[in-house]
């Protein structure tokens, strides 16, 4: 091997010695860095995992708060009935107790002619049909319009089951068939009235409400107010009432009117010291109902003290309602007795007693009954047409001519309901009463009503 020859291998074995240390160094900072990148992706990692955990106990808490939430509150209330709040509107109320509101919004419109005379202006005959208020002997016939909302109305109801399985209820209600605020020249404002104010515990009712004598369901469906005033029993009054079934009997609170003699206005005594007794007998069944009630009643007067004098006032009544057919139905009340002139025609028509000269009283007899016929013509439409009378044993020695022996009246109404709850009524009435002279004097009249019902 010649020199040159031996030179090439030393000289790529010594590279090969200079260039390792070289190539160690360089592996060495590669390692360096990929540790350092795994440092830095395990730091990430770890701290996703932190974020993950804090996360899922964070879920955890508030699902936690949620259930105890769902827990506190009551069960899920079906589609369109869940409350307008979260809270009761009677905090002071026993538990689960349910509060109601009512009313109607209702404007009544009326054309009235009268044969002998106008009702006064302002006085309750302008408002709706009162068979008292028709003019007689006046000054011949007149003309004139009204109009007015004082029949709108709005009520309070509660309602409570208690855990002993005991039943509370309450209502108020309120409409504006008051004193006058104003007058019709300019604002026609009026008060609001109490209407019914009473609770109930179980059977019993506590409070003034309609009488025990006056059968509700058996009212027709008129656009007046009222509509067969003339004979309807129609009394609202402070009362305790018992119901058992078919039976209810109550004890109302008791009043006496009096003719005086010779005639001239009533008198509300104001004397009674025993309350009106009454009972009231209801069958009920898919042709309708049955019912028939009893009262009776102190008459008491005492026109100057010490002058008293009393008597005993009682009458009984029957009404009903039966179904013709599936559109038609048939509606009827027939009410006698003594002493019953305030249960009659909203106390208008005649008094309870009458008079002598010296102060005495002595019960008032008459009768009174009502017939009507309703027909529903479609879903949007139907029609009444009814009739009412009532006649009384005026005294004429006692009383004298000027006193009302009968009034009648004749109905017919239609009815229109383009919507629920909404109804547009329109009645024409004839109406005519007459004195124990023979005079009489007759009202005609269109009634007019929209209401809404809520």
């Amino acid at each position: 091997m010649t020199l040159r020859n031996c030179r090439r291998p030393l000289v790529l074995a010594l590279s090969l010695a200079l260039a390792a240390p070289g190539l160690a160094f360089a592996q060495t900072a590669k390692e360096r860095e990929l540790e350092a990148r795994i440092a830095q992706l395990e730091a990430q990692v770890q701290a996703l995992l932190q974020s993950q955990q804090q996360q899922q106990v964070t879920l955890e808490q508030t699902q936690t708060r949620l259930d105890e939430v769902a827990v506190a509150q009551p069960p899920a209330l079906p589609a369109g009935s869940q409350p307008i709040q979260a809270t009761t509107i009677t905090p002071g109320a026993n538990p689960g107790t349910a509060f109601t509101l009512g009313g109607m919004i209702r404007i009544d419109g009326m054309a009235t002619k009268t044969t002998d005379g106008d009702i006064a202006k302002g006085t309750a005959g302008r408002d709706f049909y009162v068979p008292g208020a028709i003019p007689v002997g006046g000054d011949g016939p007149d003309t004139y319009l009204d109009g007015h909302g004082k029949f709108s109305r709005l009520w309070f109801d509660a309602s409570t089951t208690l855990e002993s399985g005991d039943k509370l209820g309450a209502r108020v209600e309120l409409d504006f068939f008051g004193g006058a605020l104003g007058n019709t020249a300019a604002t026609n404002t009026y008060g609001a009235t109490l209407r019914h104010v009473y609770l109930t515990y179980n059977n019993w009712l506590v409070g003034q409400t309609w009488s025990n004598f006056m059968d509700t369901a058996a009212l027709l469906d008129s656009v007046d107010f009222v509509g067969p005033t003339d004979a309807v029993v129609f009394v609202r009054q402070p009362q305790v009432r018992y119901t058992s079934g078919p039976w209810t009997v109550s004890i109302e609170s008791p009043e006496t009117t009096v003719q005086p003699f010779g005639g001239g206005a009533r008198v509300v005594t104001g004397d009674n010291s025993v309350p009106d007794v009454t009972a009231r007998y209801t069958h009920r069944g898919d042709w309708g109902h049955f019912s028939v009630a009893g009262l009776v009643r102190q008459l008491k007067h005492e026109p100057v003290p010490g002058n008293r004098s009393s008597d005993t006032g009682f009458g009984a009544t029957v009404s009903g309602l039966v179904k013709l057919g599936s559109s038609t139905d048939f509606r009827y009340q027939a009410t006698a007795g003594e002493g019953i002139g305030r249960y009659i025609g909203l106390a208008t028509v005649q008094q309870d007693a009458i008079a002598d000269a010296a102060g005495d009283i002595d019960a008032l007899g008459g009768w009174a009954a009502y017939a009507g016929l309703r027909q529903v013509f479609s879903p949007a439409l139907r029609g009444n047409l009814y009739y009412a009378t009532s006649r009384w044993d005026n005294d004429t020695a006692l009383t004298g001519l000027a006193v009302t022996r009968k009034v009648q009246s004749l109905h017919a109404n239609l009815i229109w309901s383009p919507a629920p709850k909404l109804d547009f009524g329109v009645e024409a009435i004839w109406g005519e009463r007459t004195l124990e002279s023979g005079a009489d004097g007759e009202l005609m009249r269109i009634h007019t009503m929209a209401r809404y019902s809520f």
